[in-house]
């Protein structure tokens, strides 16, 4: 029934061979995603977890990480892959830029790790030194990475991160930007990546994050994912705001209804791997706009999947994220 009023937004296979069970719900009736909801992704997780580099790369055919931002991140966050993934890069000369990608990407979030998530005056001496120690070598990993298989985008990204971290400064970010859009002008991540080098926290100015977002979607065709960018900049004001309160507006509601209309909810949207993430940024800056009618169907849409991205801004983000679920 509320399939047929609100639909579901997207093309969807009929039957997906690679879908992963729907765990044992929550009370509340959600779930966190695990390995993107895909047994080819689980497999690929369980091998890096064990530190079976032949079965990594086994696992790996399916995917290209030179593009999967999502598949790489599940390995990026996977801790203990720094162990082991060094001897891959020495001994594995065939496949080496994989597993500086791989080793680069687990060293930024390993560093980030070791800064946490305070603001930087509350960050020790002791977590800076242990903080840029990771990325420099992240830093070093990414770039060769880049060089061996020039036509990646996801090194790139990558790259951003750790140069925002180490204040390389808007002339090398800028120019790791123009590389990675050179090689996808649409790509999501690249965009996400650099609205967060546009917040005020990290250097940027107010209202310019707002501002490249609506330019981004001007330029994206209808049912494309980089819609999300604008749902996120909204997000990212909320976090810059002093009110809890700042995006509950009629203007804004409209915007973000436009925008899912235009991107997640239209027909031409593919649900690839990884779309719950796309849906529970909508779902997150909805919530907060109060909007009462899309939320619904993005909700509606995601059945209780939960994703840690971007509800980390609460200090309880799976009880957010229920308690969203639930209003709607």
């Amino acid at each position: 029934m509320f399939g047929k009023l609100f639909g579901g937004g997207g093309v969807r296979p009929a039957a997906d061979p690679y879908a992963l069970p729907v765990p044992r719900r929550q009370k509340n009736g959600t779930y966190t995603l695990r390995a993107l909801g895909d047994t080819r992704v689980l497999a690929l997780v369980e091998a890096a977890d064990a530190g079976d580099w032949e079965a990594v790369k086994a696992a790996l055919v399916p995917f290209d990480l030179g593009r999967d931002h999502h598949v790489l991140a599940e390995l990026g966050r996977l801790d203990g892959v720094q162990d082991w993934i060094g001897r891959a890069v020495d001994e594995d000369k065939e496949h080496r830029a994989t597993a500086l990608l791989i080793s680069g990407t687990r060293h930024i979030d390993w560093g980030w790790e070791a800064r946490t998530a305070e603001r930087a005056m509350n960050v020790s001496q002791e977590q800076w030194r242990v903080f840029h120690q990771r990325l420099r070598i992240a830093e070093e990993q990414l770039l060769e990475a880049a060089e061996l298989r020039p036509e990646w985008i996801t090194p790139w990204r990558r790259l951003l991160t750790s140069g925002r971290g180490m204040s390389l400064g808007a002339t090398v970010n800028e120019t790791r930007r123009d590389a990675a859009l050179r090689r996808d002008p649409l790509d999501l991540e690249v965009h996400m990546e650099w609205l967060s080098e546009l917040q005020p926290r990290w250097g940027g100015g107010p209202g310019q994050g707002m501002a490249f977002a609506r330019d981004a979607l001007a330029r994206a065709p209808q049912g494309h994912r980089l819609g999300c960018v604008l749902a996120m900049a909204h997000i990212e004001d909320w976090v810059e705001s002093d009110g809890a309160d700042c995006l509950k507006t009629p203007e804004i509601q409209a915007e973000l209804r436009a925008v899912a209309d235009h991107s997640i909810l239209h027909p031409a949207y593919v649900r690839s791997l990884g779309w719950q993430h796309d849906f529970n940024i909508f779902a997150m800056a909805l919530s907060l706009s109060g909007e009462r009618h899309t939320v619904r169907r993005v909700f509606q849409a995601l059945d209780g999947a939960y994703t840690r991205w971007p509800w980390t801004f609460y200090v309880d983000p799976e009880k957010q994220f229920a308690r969203a679920h639930r209003r709607a």
